[in-house]
């Protein structure tokens, strides 16, 4: 499993993970897309901003390793901001690529991109 050296392992001063520290001894933990109500929590919203800011930061448009980012936050933005780019597509694997769709992310997140935003 790829550890991606630099990334925020959580929002400061909150229990929102965004790495993890292991893989997982009893198999990977399977990325799904979880349902974003509007009825959600203020700081839920701000973990996905903080989250999909860091992961801009960190990787921009380019594809990027699933590795050690914690798979029930991926799962807020996944088949929306992020976006599979292997085809086909294994969601139980570290080594699963996944991409930004940017167009949807700055629709969705706006403030995620405001420059010298710092979230970490």
């Amino acid at each position: 499993m790829l550890k991606h050296r630099g990334f925020p392992g959580r929002l400061p001063g909150t229990d929102y993970q965004f790495t993890i520290r292991r893989a997982n001894p009893r198999g990977v933990t399977p990325l799904t897309r979880r349902e974003r109500y509007r009825d959600r929590r203020p700081a839920d919203k701000r973990a996905d901003t903080a989250f999909l800011a860091a992961l801009w930061q960190h990787f921009g448009d380019q594809p990027f390793e699933r590795g050690n980012l914690d798979a029930g936050r991926l799962g807020w933005l996944l088949g929306r901001e992020v976006l599979p780019y292997d085809d086909p597509f294994d969601p139980e694997s570290y080594e699963a690529l996944l991409v930004i769709d940017e167009a949807a992310a700055r629709a969705a997140f706006p403030e995620a991109f405001v420059e010298g935003e710092d979230w970490a």
